[in-house]
């Protein structure tokens, strides 16, 4: 695994970080077990989006509300926030091939058994199940790319990016084709396209070297939220991902009815794919420009924006629908400048970091999924869920203006300590 120490000012950045050294190093010649993981990541990345085309139809089918409907989304994140407190206390123990095969295998498990359901409950405990495998093999897949990588940490971590938002713009659109069918289409398919992951992993990467292991204390991810830059890092995330979830999981049911299961599948591909682009090209550009605090200062109100526009027009849909994918561009800035500053907050070691954050970040995304739909449901109103959204961005706004000067590493006006790579750039894509 390789490390980066140089600070911004070293890489020529006004608070940007580097994501690898010089040169282009292909990203294509790669061992066949960095392309078995990097395969299972675009799969489970696909998990984020892949529920959003057939949301109506599951609350059709099983006859449930949209509150119901919408505790999918809960207890999958919830799930994997909480569990994100122990996968370092487990990874740094069993090793990380025996974690991403726990993961894959629970994925593949509670995949076919919410396929195989006849309730909403039952689907969204199988949900939660899920959630624990993404966990365990998210928090270990990106670590052990880099470690088996050719080309150096910066191929392997191009190679990672590029699994991430090929997963989360392909999930919506495979979830619209197979939700096309039936509800239960995406999750059978995920189901198989893990248990080939599962067999890749199996045969293809290697065992553990168990002298490099460095065992996590238990309590490390809680007592490292005293960090108060962390800590401020986490608060804001926590509210960010509220509008987050909000745009992602309640407009599938602010779009008409007459929405199949495809529309709102190439209308979240959308999504995905201005997600993806923004994070891998214009969130180093805007960061090689601009501090990170700053960069975040004028995505935060931008996307609370755009939540306010789709609450004032939900009743039009191509101005709801072009909202979404216009979200899509923030929410991919967002998710890489709060990665990188996560990164640059703390001396403290990049897997507690990111457990710590991980987990307060998921509750946010939690927690707006059903509080849009109660919402809808005392008001009436499509709209005001998005309002309620965007004050929730703003108050993330707040967070990091107010606690600026805790977040003086963030923008380098601070030494930076040694980081590892491949902890830091997985800090915030697992969501």
């Amino acid at each position: 695994m390789t490390n980066d120490t140089r600070t911004p000012a070293a890489s020529g950045q006004h608070g940007g970080a580097s994501h690898g050294s010089a040169g282009k190093p292909s990203i294509l010649k790669q061992p066949k077990q960095v392309w078995a993981v990097a395969f299972a990541c675009v799969i489970a990345f696909m998990g984020i989006g892949l529920v959003d085309p057939i949301l109506p139809a599951i609350a059709k089918d099983l006859r449930a509300t949209e509150t119901q409907t919408e505790l999918l989304f809960t207890s999958y994140l919830l799930i994997t926030g909480l569990a994100m407190l122990i996968t370092s206390f487990i990874s740094s123990r069993i090793g990380a091939r025996a974690t991403l095969l726990i993961g894959l295998g629970l994925i593949v498990v509670f995949a076919a058994l919410a396929a195989l359901s006849g309730s909403v409950d039952a689907v969204i405990g199988f949900r939660a199940g899920w959630g624990l495998g993404n966990a365990l093999f998210i928090s270990t897949a990106l670590a052990t790319i880099v470690g088996a990588a050719s080309g150096g940490s910066s191929a392997a971590i191009i190679l990672y990016e590029a699994a991430l938002g090929l997963g989360i713009a392909v999930g919506p659109l495979v979830g619209g084709l197979l939700g096309s069918i039936a509800w239960q289409g995406p999750f059978f398919g995920v189901a198989v396209l893990m248990a080939i992951a599962f067999i890749a992993i199996t045969v293809l990467l290697g065992k553990d070297d168990k002298a490099t292991r460095q065992p996590t204390k238990l309590s490390a991810p809680l007592r490292a939220l005293r960090d108060p830059g962390l800590l401020t890092l986490a608060i804001a995330a926590l509210f960010y991902n509220i509008g987050f979830f909000t745009l992602l999981a309640w407009t599938p049911f602010a779009l008409p009815k007459t929405f199949t299961p495809l529309d709102l599948g190439v209308t979240f591909f959308g999504w995905g794919l201005a997600v993806a682009v923004s994070s891998v090209w214009l969130a180093p550009l805007l960061t090689a420009r601009v501090r990170r605090t700053t960069a975040l200062a004028i995505a935060l109100p931008l996307l609370a924006l755009t939540l306010i526009v789709a609450g004032v027009f939900a009743a039009v849909t191509a101005v709801l629908v072009v909202c979404v994918i216009v979200g899509g561009i923030f929410l991919g800035v967002l998710n890489t400048v709060l990665t990188e500053s996560v990164m640059e907050a703390t001396d403290l070691p990049r897997s507690v970091a990111s457990s710590s954050y991980s987990a307060v970040r998921f509750v946010g995304g939690a927690i707006a999924p059903p509080l849009a739909a109660l919402i809808k449901a005392l008001t009436g109103s499509v709209g005001i869920p998005f309002f309620v959204g965007a004050v929730s961005v703003l108050v993330a706004t707040v967070v990091i203006l107010a606690r600026r000067s805790a977040l003086a590493r963030v923008d380098g006006e601070a030494e930076p300590p040694a980081i590892t790579e491949a902890d830091a750039i997985g800090l915030g894509d697992a969501a």
